[in-house]
């Protein structure tokens, strides 16, 4: 049975789960990095206790605290009842039944909403939204992007995939994108003609085992790194969760 939502559903992770699906090391997170559509993650607070720079972007910062708390608990019986449906998909093991990572998703949200106000007001959470950002080029070293691209890949189209891929390594030195698997566990139907499209701009990329698999087979990361002078790009359809 294929894990069907219909739309984009925003949850979050918490910071040692970033860790592991980017395969981040010590040194890779005292680097600046920038959290693409972290949605209602533990990511940023986990970095700004450790003293670390980080900024995160995502169209639902423009919520405030109680309206994003309640736009992800409405989806809460629904991933519940997806993940009893496609069961087969995951590997209960960091997780061992559908509720537990759900409460585990509860309480990431729990920790995102703790730190949501103060970040706002120190400029780490910004209502942006791929594909088009507004930093500068290579303001940071490592960009990251957890179950956005290729996860909604029924979604988003290729070339939003392209276009967003394309403004990561912009604004950033690096880019890592986790998981390559859609919602139902299958290896992304875009991902060929991405890293096609990126071979052709000359863009460096890497499929990298990381340490994180919650989907059988959902182990792997994209790297992407190019140094070269990059153009702002421009893709129309910019991502929201309205």
């Amino acid at each position: 049975m294929a894990f069907e939502l219909e739309e984009i559903v925003s949850w979050g992770r918490m910071h040692a789960e970033y860790v592991r699906m980017f395969d981040l090391s010590g040194g890779d997170l005292k680097k600046k990095i920038l959290g693409c559509a972290d949605g209602p993650s533990g990511f940023n607070f986990g970095q700004t206790q450790r003293g670390y720079d980080v900024i995160s972007i995502d169209p639902i910062y423009e919520y405030q605290a109680d309206e994003i708390r309640n736009r992800v608990l409405s989806t809460k019986a629904e991933i519940l009842d997806q993940l009893h449906k496609n069961r087969e998909v995951y590997v209960w093991d960091a997780f061992k039944t559908p509720e537990e990572l759900v409460d585990a998703r509860i309480e990431a949200l729990k920790i995102f909403l703790q730190d949501y106000e103060p970040g706002k007001r120190e400029g780490r959470y910004l209502p942006e939204s791929l594909p088009e950002l507004s930093f500068q080029d290579k303001t940071f070293e490592i960009a990251v992007c957890s179950h956005l691209l290729f996860t909604f890949t029924d979604h988003l189209d290729a070339d939003f995939h392209i276009a967003a891929i394309n403004e990561m390594i912009r604004v950033s030195q690096e880019v890592r994108i986790f998981p390559l698997l859609d919602l139902s566990g299958k290896k992304s139907t875009h991902l060929d003609a991405v890293l096609s499209e990126l071979e052709k701009r000359k863009i460096r990329t890497e499929i990298l085992t990381v340490p994180y698999e919650i989907q059988h087979g959902g182990n792997k990361m994209l790297k992407v790194s190019d140094n070269r002078n990059r153009v702002r790009p421009h893709y129309s359809s910019k991502l929201s969760y309205d």
